[in-house]
């Protein structure tokens, strides 16, 4: 099993043991980022751990900040604060339409 695997099967497992282990062999690995990665991931390792063994993420917030930088940075120089407040708001107007449909077709 490559290392990609590992990394996978680490986030989906919920158990936070195999991390050094992974760690090491991540940053032993032939990959020219690798080292780096791992070192970044060592730093944070507790945050690390905490994420794999907690079911709370904060993938909402972060998808939300995302769109926000993104609509700041499209119309920067542009327009003014009264556009970007409105972006932001249609945009999760069309998120909460898009969460509130079900995911398989009723039966």
């Amino acid at each position: 099993m490559d290392i990609a695997d590992q990394g996978s099967r680490l986030s989906r497992c919920s158990d936070a043991a195999p991390l050094p282990t992974w760690l090491g062999d991540l940053e032993k690995a032939d990959w020219h980022h690798s080292s780096g990665l791992a070192g970044a991931k060592h730093e944070d390792r507790h945050a690390v751990a905490q994420g794999i063994t907690t079911s709370y993420n904060s993938g909402v917030n972060e998808g939300r900040i995302t769109d926000v930088r993104l609509q700041k940075r499209i119309i920067v120089g542009r327009a003014g604060v009264r556009l970007l407040r409105h972006r932001v708001v249609l945009i999760a107007h069309l998120r909460r339409r898009r969460a509130d449909r079900p995911t398989v077709p009723p039966r």
